[in-house]
């Protein structure tokens, strides 16, 4: 996925890679030779990030890495994976680390390609780690520095989210519209009737309104003013109203709706699965409240 790979790894390797890092990896990161993706979610631990069980022991010159991911999106296509790992289980979440590991590395092992409700193109893995040695020379960045490199590219990847889901409320809209003023029903447009006049009127209005709230988001961003639960003002809001809207455009197309032919269908099975990925609407609204001092 050409988003993940972009924008939301991206800034990690920007920020986080040493010079000889960047020799070895972003010239075919950036030439698209190189796939990548990056590990955070586990069987047992999702959103809560301080649950990872994942262990990177430090050995000699290298780090035993144990663990099992899934949902990794790029799984089966990546030649690299950032992997979060504990490398010291005592110290909380000072004790996350991220690890790369490369394709070729012994121990390593992907599951099956995850049959999802939607996003088929896009490959979604299980991954398992089985004592690969990891060279000491593939930390990314410091050692229990990650959970804090983390936060610092989640409100990044959650913007980025929002962002996706706005833009695919706003096309669901436009060809709900028109196919609106197209289809006849009891001999007028479906468009005339006053139900659906409404139904179109209250999308066109709460998409205005997140465009406006989103864009003044990404001015924001791009000051580096933007705040956490800013981002994760963005990322609810958006990825929300995407799925109130593109329910209600499959709802006035009919049976065509449900068809995966028609783009509309196809966008309400995709777009489904953004309230939960890159942290739930209900952690989003736990980091909302703490950023109001409760």
């Amino acid at each position: 996925m050409f988003q993940l790979h972009n924008d939301m790894i991206g800034p990690y390797l920007d920020r986080l890679c040493t010079p000889e890092q960047r020799e070895r990896w972003l010239p075919g990161y950036c030439s698209g030779e190189l796939i990548a993706a990056i590990a955070m979610t586990e069987p047992g631990a999702g959103s809560d990030l301080q649950g990872i069980r994942s262990t990177g022991v430090r050995d000699g010159d290298h780090y035993l890495l144990n663990g099992q991911k899934t949902f990794i999106s790029n799984g089966q296509l990546c030649d690299i994976v950032i992997v979060v790992a504990r490398t010291d289980p005592a110290a909380g979440h000072r004790g996350i680390s991220l690890l790369v590991v490369e394709r070729e590395m012994a121990g390593f092992a992907r599951g099956r390609n995850l049959d999802k409700l939607g996003m088929h193109a896009q490959d979604t893995s299980e991954l398992f780690f089985t004592d690969v040695r990891v060279p000491a020379a593939n930390l990314l960045g410091e050692e229990g520095g990650g959970f804090v490199a983390l936060m610092q590219n989640l409100p990044r990847e959650r913007m980025t989210i929002g962002v996706t889901a706005l833009a695919i409320a706003e096309k669901a809209f436009e060809d709900t519209l028109a196919y609106c003023k197209e289809r006849q029903a009891f001999g007028q447009p479906i468009g005339n009737f006053q139900h659906t006049k409404f139904v179109l009127a209250e999308m066109a209005t709460e998409l205005a309104v997140a465009r406006a709230f989103t864009d003044r988001a990404i001015t924001e961003h791009c000051a580096d003013r933007l705040s956490t639960d800013e981002a994760s003002m963005v990322k609810w809001w958006n990825t929300e109203l995407c799925n109130r809207v593109t329910d209600r455009c499959v709802q006035l197309h009919g049976g065509y709706g449900y068809m995966r032919e028609y783009q509309v269908g196809r966008a309400w099975a995709d777009s489904r699965v953004q309230s939960i990925f890159g942290g739930t609407t209900e952690i989003q609204k736990e980091i909302i409240a703490r950023g109001l001092g409760l």
